[in-house]
């Protein structure tokens, strides 16, 4: 079902309240103090049953130049504006100011309503009603009706009602499957109830017993209850006027500005990248960290504007810029905003945001320029792969793009699957987790590995290849252990690499001996077998070949690369096939007895207690045997682990 929000604009003491009472039956005046003055200071709300028996939300915003932030903090979400301007004042400040607001905000739907045409004449109303047509040229009022009206003598009215409920037909349903946002515009608590926030839902859907986080900071909570126009609801939709009340956060937890939001749906930002236009008519020049206030959503924050490709912005020009804020805030892709001016308060302009979450920009880096230039242009899917580029070195999941995009997870996944399919990313599942990187994210880690690799057997041609460990710590630093493994295994699949246990090597390299490392080999090989059961320390191998160290510990610590020497323990070698001819005595022993002694196995082997020990260890480790107190007893299958 399609949701509507109208909103009123204009300067003070034009009729809006008046108008709302006259076509509502209610007044949206709710402070002592604005019926006492007979002006609206805060946000009014209600709504309108419409003939069609559409029913749409209301918000009547202040007109005075000193509630302007309460103006801007009620226009987000409107659909439909109504101008009002004064039959027997015309076109005044606040009207040109609150018209250039709604232009900068992108609201494409309105009409005019000249109030009070009982308190001037025929003359009179017709030169107001041509000041107005001036007044708009070049918005999208330009060409819309304006509707002469006497709230008091209740004229004008039906023509009011019939034209916003036409309006109604043309307005685009918005999206209730996309990521739930509130910007809080009032928050109160109510006895026996507690905390109750207000505002428009913009997007997506809330629900009772939702789990909700309020933005920005780590405010968790829950919705108790619901309520759109002062009825109980279960279920709330984008484009209604919501009241939430909220279990688990105190009044003096939430503000106005704050937004809500699923838990860990969105992330807190001091920066903005942003694309800023200049009203043409304003009596300044920006320069280069200028102090502004700026409005987004329902919040207002001092911030400064750091021009990123120019030294200053004039009056009516446009320009890519990043606002460094002096308190946080979140916000989405394709948000729009309003600048103020910081003293004297007046408003300069205002744009949309680029990127919501950016990292800091140097000025004129012309890289930062093209890729702001394709989040202002781009598709949906050219921004999201941008995005996946700049990220690919934290390996990002669809969950944290969806919180730094402010998507939600289901969209995201779409458009990564539309750029799997393009071979623009790569994308692979690890538990319930979806990573993604993109595709020369990917290229360039396979070049850097394999350049890497070439240099590490070029150096250590003896090596098996390099520790795995070593190309974690180098590549993937900060990284999870699973994802950088799952990084590894695309590179084996590509037939890039190959692991080897716990070395990573170059697809086809092999381990070349030379003439006289062959020899050395051949060498130390037989000592191992004349030894057998009683290997040598690795010293005795040096002492008895009698011939350069290096060389022989090269050859040793290739073969033991290859397994073709095992380590037992520190300083305890044996080659693999003497281990082998131990584990099948092993074997035939266990199966005849129930256990085995470490003198048992020695006597066995004819050895020593020292490797006797050393090879009953090394069996416990590969789960072959169990030490039970100075017994070991049969737990695996021997022959599987062979």
């Amino acid at each position: 079902m399609k949701h509507f929000i109208i909103g009123t604009a204009g300067h003070i003491d034009h009729g809006k309240t008046t108008l709302i009472k006259a076509l509502t039956g209610r007044s949206t005046d709710r402070l002592k103090e604005e019926e006492k003055r007979g002006i609206s200071i805060e946000l009014g709300f209600t709504y309108f049953d419409l003939p069609s028996g559409k029913r749409a939300g209301i918000i009547d915003v202040p007109g005075h130049e000193k509630f302007i932030k309460n103006m801007l903090a009620g226009v987000i979400g409107i659909d439909i504006i109504i101008l009002v301007v004064a039959a027997d004042e015309g076109v005044m400040p606040q009207t040109k100011e609150h018209l250039a607001i709604l232009q900068l905000l992108g609201i494409k739907k309105g009409f005019i309503v000249l109030t009070k045409i009982d308190l001037v004449d025929e003359e009179w109303k017709e030169l107001v009603i041509e000041d107005i047509k001036e007044n708009v040229e070049n918005t999208f009022l330009e060409n819309t009706p304006i509707i002469p009206v006497s709230s008091t003598e209740k004229t004008g009215l039906d023509q009011v009602t019939k034209n916003i409920d036409q309006l109604t037909e043309e307005i685009k349903e918005r999206d209730i499957k996309d990521m739930p946002r509130l910007p809080i515009d009032r928050v109160f608590t109510i006895s026996g109830f507690g905390t109750i926030v207000t505002g428009t839902l913009i997007s997506g859907t809330f629900k009772v017993g939702d789990e909700i986080e309020v933005f920005p900071g780590n405010k968790k909570g829950r919705i108790r209850s619901l309520q759109v126009h002062d009825e109980d609801a279960n279920i709330v939709e984008a484009g209604q006027r919501v009241a939430i009340n909220i279990a688990g956060l105190k009044k003096t937890d939430i503000e106005r500005g704050n937004v809500v939001s699923p838990i860990n749906s969105m992330q807190d930002t001091m920066m903005l990248d942003v694309k800023i236009r200049l009203l043409k008519d304003i009596p300044k020049i920006i320069e280069n960290r200028s102090r502004v206030r700026l409005y987004i959503g329902t919040q207002e924050i001092l911030c400064r504007i750091v021009l990123l490709d120019r030294e200053q912005l004039s009056p009516g020009e446009s320009a890519y810029a990043q606002l460094r804020l002096e308190e946080s805030t979140v916000a989405k892709r394709g948000d729009k905003f309003i600048l103020r001016f910081y003293s004297p308060m007046f408003t300069i302009g205002g744009g949309e945001i680029l990127e919501p979450n950016p990292e800091k920009k140097k000025r004129f880096d012309t890289k930062a320029i093209e890729e702001l230039k394709i989040k202002d242009k781009g598709r949906t899917e050219d921004i999201i792969e941008k995005i996946i580029e700049d990220k690919s070195r934290e390996f990002p999941t669809v969950k944290a793009l969806s919180i730094y995009t402010a998507m939600t997870e289901e969209k995201i996944y779409s458009e990564v699957k539309k750029l799997e399919q393009q071979n623009k990313v790569i994308d692979f599942s690890l538990l319930k987790d979806i990573y993604v990187i993109h595709i020369n994210y990917f290229n360039y880690l396979k070049r850097e590995i394999e350049k890497e690799l070439e240099r590490y057997h070029s150096e250590n041609s003896l090596k098996l290849g390099m520790g795995k460990e070593e190309i974690r710590s180098k590549y993937f630093k900060n990284i999870k252990p699973k994802v950088s493994d799952e990084f590894i295994n695309l590179l084996i699949n590509k037939e890039v690499i190959e692991q080897n246990e716990k070395y990573i090597l170059l697809k086809g390299f092999q381990v070349k001996y030379t003439k006289v490392q062959n020899e050395i080999k051949g060498k130390i090989k037989t000592i191992f077998n004349e030894r057998r059961f009683s290997p040598p320390k690795y010293e005795e191998i040096v002492k008895e070949m009698q011939t350069n160290d290096s060389e022989v510990k090269e050859v040793f610590e290739s073969l033991l690369d290859r397994g073709e020497i095992l380590k037992l323990k520190e300083d305890a070698y044996i080659l693999r096939e003497t281990c082998e001819k131990a584990k099948s005595i092993l074997k035939e022993y266990l199966e005849g007895s129930e256990f085995i002694t470490v003198s048992q196995y020695r006597d066995l082997l004819n050895t020593n207690r020292k490797v006797s020990i050393a090879l009953l260890e090394y069996f416990d480790e590969q789960k072959i045997t169990k030490r039970i107190g100075d017994k070991r007893i049969f737990i695996g299958n021997i022959e599987e682990n062979e």
